[in-house]
């Protein structure tokens, strides 16, 4: 499979904005230069970022956020996720694979290949981003660990520490989060396990320091702080279906002809266009058709939504 880039540099949402509410009420813009650009719907190399207002350090993430084990709230995160310990860190591998354990992310990142990908990012609740992610395909951690001929699923589970996660004191969600997807699905090229945003790593409230990236679904399957994968074949229970499997499907593919029960899923708000900005037509599979359309030929994609 071959893909082109359809992202430049002038697509993301500036750093800035990025991570500052206040840049995002202001709807402010900066300047982004264009880097080295080549791939698949993705940036590598080395890229600059010139002529923004750097507002917020590294330190200070999103303003703009959902990671309910920090809050509800979309600041909660910034304001509580500094407690998260990251460093060690391991992931599980287990269920239908040929070489289960504990896999520290230190080693893990020895084996694989970091690149620099642009994605779309579509919220479930009709906002989005475009938003420079580091990361490795992850098939090539699948691959590792050795797929058995019967497995058909990947299920992935979120840190569970309620001492350093606020949000995991009420009862939000069925602790931990899980997510899942579709072997398929899984060993897209485009299914990335993202690192770090911006050429720097992820910020705690970004998911750190590993979390999934699908980009041709809502963003609540790409599941954060992963420590724990799973080869099944059978599809496994993921956390907002289990809470409301009317509102929120195994699947939850972009698709602007299938509305949420509660609203739209037509058109969406691009963050930092200003509170007032128009909204944009929201694009199928999230604009990756051409690249992920095949594994769900024949589907009912209402019924499977």
């Amino acid at each position: 499979m071959s893909f082109k880039p359809d992202l430049n540099w002038s697509d993301v949402t500036p750093k800035s904005q990025f991570m500052n509410r206040r840049q995002l009420i202001k709807g402010a813009a900066g300047a982004v230069a264009l880097g080295s650009i080549g791939g698949a719907a993705h940036a590598r190399g080395k890229y600059a970022v010139e002529g923004v207002d750097e507002v917020n350090s590294l330190s200070d993430i999103t303003n703009y956020n959902n990671f309910y084990e920090f809050g509800t709230g979309k600041e909660d995160p910034a304001r509580n996720a500094h407690t998260l310990t990251t460093d060690p860190w391991t992931v599980k591998i287990d269920g239908l694979v040929d070489r289960p354990g504990d896999y520290d992310l230190a080693d893990i990142l020895k084996r694989v290949n970091i690149e620099e990908r642009i994605y779309r990012f579509r919220c479930v609740e009709a906002w989005s981003m475009v938003i420079p992610w580091n990361g490795f395909e992850l098939n090539q951690l699948l691959n590792h660990a050795g797929i058995q001929s019967g497995a058909k699923y990947v299920a992935f589970e979120t840190l569970l520490r309620p001492e350093e996660m606020v949000g995991q004191r009420s009862r939000t969600l069925d602790w931990p989060y899980r997510e899942g997807l579709r072997l398929d699905e899984a060993m897209n090229p485009l299914t990335l396990m993202a690192t770090g945003l911006y050429g720097e790593d992820l910020p705690n409230q970004n998911g750190a320091p590993l979390r999934l990236v699908v980009p041709w679904k809502y963003g609540f399957k790409s599941i954060k702080s992963i420590v724990r994968i799973t080869l099944t074949d059978t599809q496994p229970d993921t956390s907002w279906n289990m809470t409301n499997a009317r509102e929120y499907g195994f699947y939850s593919n972009v698709n602007p002809e299938v509305d949420h029960p509660r609203w739209s899923q037509a058109s969406e708000r691009k963050i930092g266009g200003g509170l007032f900005s128009s909204r944009q037509d929201t694009l199928m599979m999230n604009g990756y058709s051409e690249y992920v359309d095949s594994m769900y030929a024949g589907m009912d994609l209402r019924a499977n939504f």
